[in-house]
C-alpha cells in the first residue's frame, strides 16, 4: 500500500494468487496449501517488496512452524552425542583411575592396615600365646597374703605370678555448697568459715532467687524454715529449735550441723 502497487499487479509479478497474498497479509495460514508453500511465498513476497525474506520466514517458522520429525531427531542424536562425549566411558574411567601413583597409595594403605591388625594382637597377648598369665588361685596355703593401705598383693608360690589388687577410694570434696530457695518470707544469712557475709542479710519472699554459694565452711541463719534447702547437692531439712529465736546450721563438704546459737551476721 505505500508503495501504491495493487494486489493483482503483485499476482502477475510474483506468480502468487491474489487470495494467498491476501492470507499471507492477514496471517490466515490455514487459507494456504501447507508451510512448505508458505515459506515460498512468504520469500517471493518479501523480495516483490524489497523486505529481507529471510527474515520473515525465520519469523514464520519461529512463532508458527513446529520442528519436523527429522529436525527432532536430529537434535536428539546431538544431543545424545554431545552427551556420549562429556561422560566418560568404563573403560577411560578406569584406566584413569589406576595410574601408577593410585596403585602405590593402595599398596601403603593395605600395608598399614596389616601392620595395625598385627600390632593390635600383639598387644593382646605380649607375652606370647605359650606364657599366658596362670589366675590365682584360693589355696591359702601354696601363697602368701601381703596387705597395705589401700592395695592387697597375693603371691601363688606354685606358678610364681602375682596378684594386685587396688581398692579405688572417691575424691574427698573440699568445698561445701549451698543452694536455697525461699518457700515463705524468711529472714536468712549465709557466712563463710570466717564470719564474711556472702549475701546481703535481710528478709526474702517466695520467688526470688539466691546464688548457689561456695566455701569451705558455710554459717546458715535463718528466720524460719520456710525454705528449701540442698547442701552438698541433698536435700536438708531445717529444723527449728525450742528456745531458738532463729535456725542455725554448719555446712561443711561432708557434714550439715545444728550451731547453737545461731550465728546473726552482725
Amino acid at each position: 500500500m505505500r508503495a501504491r502497487i495493487d494486489i493483482s499487479e503483485v499476482e502477475v509479478g510474483t506468480k502468487i494468487r491474489a487470495k494467498y497474498l491476501r492470507a499471507l497479509e492477514n496471517e490466515e495460514w490455514d487459507l494456504l496449501p501447507g508451510p512448505v508453500y508458505v515459506r515460498s511465498f512468504l520469500k517471493t513476497y518479501g523480495d516483490f517488496l524489497g523486505l529481507d525474506s529471510r527474515l520473515l520466514v525465520d519469523e514464520f517458522k519461529r512463532r508458527y512452524e513446529r520442528p519436523s520429525e527429522h529436525e527432532v531427531r536430529a537434535m536428539a542424536t546431538t544431543a545424545r552425542e554431545r552427551d556420549r562425549r562429556s561422560s566418560p566411558s568404563p573403560g577411560r574411567l578406569a584406566g584413569a583411575l589406576l595410574t601408577p601413583r593410585t596403585v602405590i597409595v593402595l599398596a601403603l594403605v593395605v600395608i598399614v592396615a596389616a601392620l595395625y591388625v598385627i600390632g593390635t594382637q600383639n598387644g593382646k597377648n605380649p607375652s606370647g600365646a605359650g606364657s599366658a598369665i596362670a589366675p590365682a588361685t584360693n589355696n591359702e596355703g601354696s601363697g602368701h597374703h601381703h596387705h597395705g593401705s589401700g592395695a592387697s598383693t597375693r603371691t601363688d608360690t606354685a606358678t610364681n605370678t602375682v596378684t594386685t589388687h587396688t581398692a579405688t577410694t572417691p575424691p574427698i570434696a573440699t568445698v561445701a555448697s549451698l543452694k536455697l530457695v525461699p518457700t515463705a518470707r524468711v529472714w536468712i544469712c549465709v557466712e563463710n568459715q570466717a564470719g564474711k557475709p556472702l549475701m546481703s542479710a535481710g528478709d526474702y519472699d517466695v520467688g526470688q532467687t539466691l546464688p548457689t554459694f561456695h566455701a569451705k565452711q558455710l554459717l546458715v541463719t535463718l528466720g524460719n524454715a520456710g525454705v528449701t534447702m540442698t547442701a552438698n547437692g541433698k536435700p536438708v531439712t531445717p529444723t527449728e529449735q525450742a528456745g531458738q529465736s532463729a535456725i542455725g546450721l554448719r555446712i561443711t563438704p561432708t557434714h550439715v550441723k545444728p550451731l547453737t546459737p545461731a550465728p546473726t551476721c552482725a
